[in-house]
């Protein structure tokens, strides 16, 4: 004998019966704990009486939004948007940061020994010494190849990341940059370019370890050393015209300060932090180490200027 289910019978069965009510007014239904079950002859329907709506999260009556949560509500889940204007920290992950750090520094190590042993060859090779003394334009040559390979690395990304070539591009550009360093201290005595070697080493070292332990934020006047730089070439164009020796002493001691702050600036950026407005990429560690290699080769021919001029 089949139970007595009220409801309309259809060709799956029977229907669930009708909305009623008064139908579980004893046992309103609350989210979370209990529902009112009826068996068919079709399977279960679940009844849901009427009832004021409650859950754990919210209490009755009270807005999911905009009104002091339950104590016993689970935590809320919130996406906290950045600020109109301010860029992603690429060096969330501590990992991240001290590999791409690692790596510039061991790249820019690279660049500085194979510059150093052709800047010795130019130096200690008495026939390679003579060849450039003899060959004015030589050294021009090798600065055009350079100013070329620095505006092929500022617009082009795809060199600069795409392995093997962006190695086999520095490694050019470094080659280049040496034997244009080099054919410029043969006209030195080699003791001011030993010198200005172990000026620059220090400065450079002091000026990096100052940079990642500074709370002060020097990416934030990129904007200033610009306009000083290009100011800085004005007054070299004036030295040039006016040919004193104390005004080239003055241009080398502002170039050695401008080019020191460069180079507190480029290693901000590469150390990145929560206290940096601008930071590099980690991909870009091989514009990073062109970066601090053109800051300290720089410094490196102004403090030979400033010595060669005070010897």
């Amino acid at each position: 004998m089949e139970p007595k289910v009220d409801g309309v019978r259809n060709d799956y069965g029977f229907n669930p019966p009708p909305y009623n009510a008064g139908y579980g007014s004893a046992r309103p239904y609350q989210i979370g704990y209990e529902a009112q079950v009826e068996a068919g002859k079709s399977g279960i329907a679940v009844v849901y009486p009427p009832g004021g709506y409650d859950n754990t999260a919210y209490p009755q009556g009270q807005a999911p939004y905009g009104g002091v949560r339950s104590p016993d509500s689970p935590p809320e889940y919130r996406v906290e948007e950045e600020e109109e204007g301010e860029e992603e920290n690429c060096f969330s992950d501590a990992g991240v940061r001290r590999g791409f750090i690692r790596k510039v520094y061991l790249t820019l190590m690279i660049q500085l020994l194979v510059t150093v042993g052709i800047i010795c060859a130019f130096l200690y090779w008495d026939a390679l010494r003579q060849f450039t003394l003899s060959i004015y334009w030589f050294s021009f040559c090798m600065m055009a190849v350079v100013i070329v390979m620095i505006f092929v690395f500022s617009c082009c990304v795809g060199i600069r990341r795409r392995v093997p070539l962006n190695f086999i591009a520095l490694g050019l550009f470094t080659i280049a940059e040496g034997m244009m360093l080099g054919s410029l201290t043969v006209y030195y005595a080699a003791e001011a370019v030993l010198w200005a070697m172990g000026a620059t080493a220090l400065v450079s070292f002091s000026l990096s370890v100052f940079a990642m332990q500074s709370k002060w934020d020097f990416t934030a006047a990129r904007g200033s050393l610009w306009a000083f730089g290009w100011t800085l070439v004005s007054f070299g164009l004036l030295c040039a015209i006016l040919r004193s020796q104390y005004l080239y002493i003055m241009y080398a001691c502002i170039g050695t300060l401008l080019f020191s702050i460069y180079l507190v600036v480029d290693t901000q950026q590469m150390v990145g932090g929560k206290n940096r407005k601008y930071s590099i990429s980690p991909e870009e560690y091989i514009f990073a180490a062109l970066n601090l290699y053109l800051d300290i080769i720089t410094l490196f021919l102004l403090l030979l200027q400033l010595i060669g001029l005070c010897r």
